[in-house]
């Protein structure tokens, strides 16, 4: 089996894109039904985490900007490492992910080399 990060990228800035604490309620109940779901399959390695929304860009010859991101709705909200055969089967984890039910939200999946 392979390593895949999936990121999780949505608005993590503008107040009007946040969820409601209800919505947020749902979706974190959505979110661990999801995650025992991949535990429960043996395809998590590592749980992740959720990242801040600050953060600096470091960019060739010292260029420094705030922010973890180019765009407000490209913010990596978090990420988890999956386990699978090969890119497909990374995809069809990441497919049944909650965050993919809001607006402006994707999951990139990414092979881990050297794992």
């Amino acid at each position: 089996m392979k390593h895949y990060t999936l990121f999780f990228r949505m608005d993590i800035t503008t107040p009007e894109a946040q969820p409601t604490p209800e919505q947020m309620e749902l979706y974190m109940e959505q979110w661990g039904d999801w995650m025992d779901m991949i535990a429960a399959n043996d395809q998590l390695a590592d749980g992740g985490t959720h990242l801040s929304v600050q953060g600096k860009v470091l960019r060739p010859n010292n260029v420094m900007t705030d922010g973890p991101y180019t765009e407000k709705n490209e913010s990596v909200a978090g990420y988890i490492i999956v386990l699978a055969e090969d890119i497909n089967g990374a995809v069809s984890i990441a497919q049944s992910c909650p965050i993919l039910q809001g607006e402006g939200t994707s999951v990139e999946i990414r092979q881990c080399m050297g794992m």
